[in-house]
């Protein structure tokens, strides 16, 4: 019988990933909480959609199946362990908590693929990253003394700037509790930490495809130390900067600096309720409207100095414009998906708990598909 995909929510983030393998004629049910919201989300597809209950969700599920969770992340687990139950693979596009890690051994005495972080950041990000150490450790000036400054940035954001200087696809609740999480990267040669974002605000100034440029703001983003072995660098390097981080317009944090002042002194249960406040008052003054375009923009990049001298810069960069085959950040993150989908139903990748490929020849095979479902990618050697 033929290995079924069980997408299970069709939110904005998941239309555009839903629509292509339903293109590519995949063996694909799609479920959602609400029939009627998803029903209206894929308008025109002649596909097989169902109310999403754990036991019509249990039933359906078989052997060799692929379940992909686009729900909140706090029920990817529950998801999990229904695949182990049933010998089905899972797929996420968030990233690994200890709760799905600890499903590791039993994932892969199973043989089944359980892969998370194919989605935008963490995805495309973790992928550009492989492919700049591969490139740079394959050099004539690789040498773990040289010193190191990896910088990853990702952001999403009206593609016209809007006075706010941001807008929300989904609840805003999930970005004003970002805003209350710490964080932790390397700079100077030294671990540094920050307890919200306003701490650790800089400008980075990002090289685009085509070579251009912009000045965007940019702040550290959750724990940046452990993707250092992620990326492979070596327990031996000499690394000077490693960040991985989120842009913001420039003017961000001076529209934002109300909610910062008093996000800043919320706490405990009533911080919680007008948080949700808050959240409820973004969400209807800045809100996308219908159609309206926003535009996703990352930059990851690897320089390494000697001596005080830059003897290799690489970057990749990506400036995505929201479109009629749906916003940019809906598609940069569901299309992935649907690559780590493929590449799970191909044997390609590993049993066990895992994260985006490391692969260089399965990498660009992902880019070169994501190429020709029109998403541009930029690749610069700034010392060329």
């Amino acid at each position: 019988m033929t290995a079924r995909i069980h997408w299970l929510g069709a939110g904005l983030s998941s239309v555009p990933g839903i629509k292509e393998l339903a293109r590519n004629k995949q063996a694909l049910i799609v479920w959602n909480r609400s029939l009627e919201k998803a029903l209206l989300a894929l308008k025109g597809c002649e596909l097989d959609v169902r109310a999403l209950t754990w036991d019509a969700l249990d039933g359906a599920v078989e052997s060799g199946d692929v379940v992909v969770s686009m729900l909140p992340a706090t029920l990817h687990p529950e998801v999990a362990e229904l695949c182990l139950r049933k010998g089905a693979h899972f797929v996420s596009s968030s990233y690994i908590s200890p709760e799905m890690q600890a499903l590791h051994a039993k994932a892969k005495d199973a043989g089944l693929s359980f892969v998370n972080e194919v989605g935008l950041d963490p995805g495309l990000d973790h992928l550009l990253a492989h492919l700049l150490v591969d490139a740079y450790t394959a050099s004539e000036v690789f040498a773990p003394d040289n010193q190191h400054y990896f910088r990853s940035y990702c952001g999403g954001f009206p593609s016209v700037a809007n006075d706010f200087k941001y807008k929300f696809s989904w609840s805003p609740l999930g970005v004003l509790k970002a805003l209350r999480s710490s964080a932790q990267w390397r700079e100077h040669g030294e671990v540094r930490t920050s307890k919200a974002p306003w701490e650790a605000l800089s400008r980075y100034h990002a090289s685009l495809p085509g070579g251009g440029s912009e000045t965007f703001e940019s702040y550290p983003n959750r724990d940046s130390l452990p993707f250092m072995a992620q990326y492979q660098f070596g327990a031996d390097w000499d690394v000077q900067e490693f960040v991985r981080g989120t842009l913001r317009l420039d003017g961000w944090s001076t529209a934002w600096q109300g909610l910062f002042d008093e996000i800043g002194g919320l706490s405990g249960p009533q911080g919680d309720a007008r948080l949700s406040e808050i959240s409820a008052e973004l969400e209807r003054n800045y809100s996308y409207e219908a159609n309206e375009a926003d535009r996703v923009v990352m930059c990851v990049e690897l320089e390494v100095k000697r001596e005080g001298r830059t003897v290799w810069h690489q970057s990749y960069q990506i400036d995505a414009h929201g479109n009629d085959k749906g916003q940019a950040m809906a598609r940069l993150v569901s299309y992935p998906v649907g690559l780590a989908i493929e590449s799970v139903l191909a044997g390609e990748l590993p049993a066990g708990v895992s994260a985006a490929p490391h692969c260089p020849k399965q990498i660009h095979a992902w880019l070169e598909r994501l190429t020709l479902l029109g998403e541009s990618l930029g690749h610069a050697d700034h010392l060329a």
